[in-house]
């Protein structure tokens, strides 16, 4: 199972699409919270349509429980999308179990979420435009969790 974890997501269409991916992928959504939205939003149900009862969707006050949570990613194998790493998403080795977390669409995650997360399991995805500032959210999300679902069935597979 692959996890995407949104950290104080702000845009509830981005979470909506991220849920409808999630969904669809049979992976598992945590949001940690504050969120910039309530979950009742209609944004938020527009863009997850339909799908967001077929979602396996985890709740969590803040980065310390979603820490303690056993619903959560294998231990040690947090992935930190950010555009201040170093390696590139193509250069990570994903496993069944994983997670991928994103912060918020404004400013990323905290100096101390990340800090929390080794440096070798900071990735970016790449830009071919470095004077452009990131992906969308929901973009970012898809694109990630499609790469990782990609090496992980191929592991399966052999």
């Amino acid at each position: 199972m692959l996890h995407i974890v949104l950290h104080r997501p702000e845009i509830p269409q981005n979470s909506g699409n991220i849920g409808r991916m999630v969904a669809i992928t049979r992976s598992r959504l945590h949001l940690i919270h504050p969120l910039g939205y309530t979950i009742t939003d209609a944004k938020l149900r527009r863009a997850g349509m339909d799908y967001w009862h077929s979602l396996d969707l985890r709740h969590h006050d803040d980065f310390a429980a979603f820490q303690k949570s056993p619903d959560g990613p294998t231990p040690g194998r947090l992935w930190l999308l950010t555009t201040k790493a170093k390696k590139c998403l193509w250069d990570a080795e994903f496993a069944d179990g994983d997670g991928l977390m994103f912060g918020s669409e404004s400013c990323g995650v905290p100096d101390a979420v990340a800090a929390a997360v080794p440096e070798a399991f900071h990735i970016k995805i790449p830009q071919f435009d470095e004077a452009l500032r990131s992906l969308n959210l929901s973009t970012a999300a898809g694109i990630a969790a499609y790469e990782a679902l990609r090496q992980i069935r191929r592991a399966g597979s052999r």
